[in-house]
């Protein structure tokens, strides 16, 4: 009863604030598996309704894939279920006002099971699940994302007529931190910073990295539920304002063969209760707590067997090779960007772990709550972490090798016990159906390399 007394009251503020900004309509909704945003528009009456007693939204979103062909292998949904509505509810601490689409409020939804609890196989709820795992063993997890993406000058229609193929790029030539180009394209680059910000997605870091068009953005450290949320926003928001100028945004994990893939960083750290950083202790090598120590040692070991959740396309394993700045085994390095994991020494706020394996084709909810989840187990099983690792990461030979096919990696993953329990059982079964799914779609297609490599010579 008081539950809902408090939630009705926020509501009710809520409701009212939204008047005085002048919110006449709502847009809503949340990820699918893939991380990609699902959502529709609602009339600013229906949004009342929405925000008391929740509403219904099509269970497909689940049984898809990214082209939205559906799953024949799902039993979480299918034409075995009739595809129902599942039941949603809004996060009213989500509430944002799109500062591209005039006097339109936005909020994420979380998924239930139909009886008031978690949709096991919601992204989201996965995350909230080991975030709350993380409370309940007196940790506050602060977590930042980190994308690099390539911007065209092509339209979604003009990109599709060429077959994504010698598609203009935003600028020329490989000028990674350049001064010139942001400058040169600054009304467009600031426009970017300004409205993100104001979607309450800040942006510490934007520049360009190696290659052409393609630029780097560090978003503002939060709460690690809150930070996957921004990573969402973050992704779907430079797409929509990239279109309005009529250029292109993708965060495709290699487009190219011959450029750098594009990463999807997560920076991690854990605080107490009263928010004092507990990876920091300043006489430690490296400046690294004991409990540090175990969280990354649990990431560590368990790498090899959750990457499909941050690697999860069949693409995102084209950025995974030798002398790409992206890892190939499951190593830890002192700010080492060869390995997996870069420990960051600093201050007892700044102190924290990079997990460099997780590219920007990841659900950033998937691929946080990998990193999270296998953290806690080694702070909870007192994993002990080796030395770090000194020089290249492509020539540590001892390292466990980190699947190198999405296909393996799926095999991983659903072999992991340790998996079914962090993640739920539910969610991993059903996560592992949809890559399988995903390999097969793969294997039975012919590409242009085939095409140009065997068609006239054999």
């Amino acid at each position: 009863m008081a539950l809902a007394l408090e939630h009705a009251t926020r509501q009710k503020a809520l409701s009212e604030r939204m008047n005085n900004l002048g919110i006449r309509r709502v847009k809503a909704g949340g990820t699918d598996i893939d991380g990609i945003l699902r959502g529709k528009y609602v009339s600013r009456a229906k949004f009342d309704s929405m925000a008391a007693d929740g509403f219904g939204f099509c269970d497909v979103i689940f049984g898809w894939d990214a082209n939205d062909v559906l799953y024949d292998n799902a039993l979480y949904t299918g034409w075995h279920t009739g595809y129902p509505d599942a039941q949603a509810r809004l996060d009213l601490d989500t509430f944002r006002v799109i500062p591209w689409e005039p006097d339109t409020a936005f909020f994420l939804a979380d998924f239930e099971d139909g009886k008031g609890g978690p949709l096991g196989v919601s992204p989201r709820q996965v995350l909230k699940r080991t975030v709350a795992r993380a409370n309940a063993l007196g940790y506050h997890p602060t977590f930042a994302a980190e994308y690099e993406f390539f911007f065209f000058k092509e339209t979604s229609q003009t990109a599709s007529d060429k077959r994504y193929q010698d598609m203009t790029p935003f600028s020329p030539g490989m000028f990674g931190y350049s001064v010139l180009r942001t400058g040169a394209n600054a009304e467009f680059v600031h426009e970017v910073m300004d409205a993100l910000d104001r979607f309450n997605v800040e942006v510490e870091g934007f520049h360009t990295e190696t290659g052409p068009g393609v630029y780097e953005a560090a978003i503002r450290y939060d709460d690690a539920l809150a930070s996957a949320d921004k990573a969402v926003l973050f992704k779907s928001a430079v797409k929509q304002i990239a279109n309005r100028h009529g250029y292109l945004a993708t965060f495709m994990a290699k487009w190219n063969d011959s450029l750098p893939g594009c990463g999807g960083h997560i920076h991690q750290s854990l605080q107490d209760v009263d928010g004092n950083g507990l990876f920091f202790k300043a006489d430690a090598p490296y400046k690294m707590s004991d409990l540090m120590r175990q969280y990354v040692a649990g990431q560590v070991a368990l790498m090899p067997e959750l990457t499909a959740l941050v690697c999860p396309t069949i693409n995102s394993y084209k950025r995974l090779v030798p002398g790409t700045w992206a890892p190939t085994t499951s190593t830890w390095g002192v700010e080492n960007r060869t390995t997996a994991l870069r420990v960051i020494p600093g201050s007892a706020k700044s102190t924290r772990v990079e997990y460099r394996l997780a590219g920007a084709d990841a659900n950033p909810y998937l691929a946080m709550a990998a990193a999270l989840a296998s953290g806690l187990h080694g702070i909870e099983n007192n994993l002990t972490l080796g030395e770090p690792l000194k020089g290249s990461g492509y020539d540590a030979a001892s390292a466990a090798p980190l699947p190198s096919t999405l296909e393996e990696a799926t095999r991983r993953l659903r072999e992991s016990k340790i998996a079914r329990e962090l993640l739920g059982d539910e969610f991993v079964e059903h996560f592992c159906r949809t890559r399988e799914w995903e390999v097969r779609q793969f294997k039975s297609a012919v590409t242009d390399w085939e095409r140009e490599r065997y068609l006239e010579v054999i």
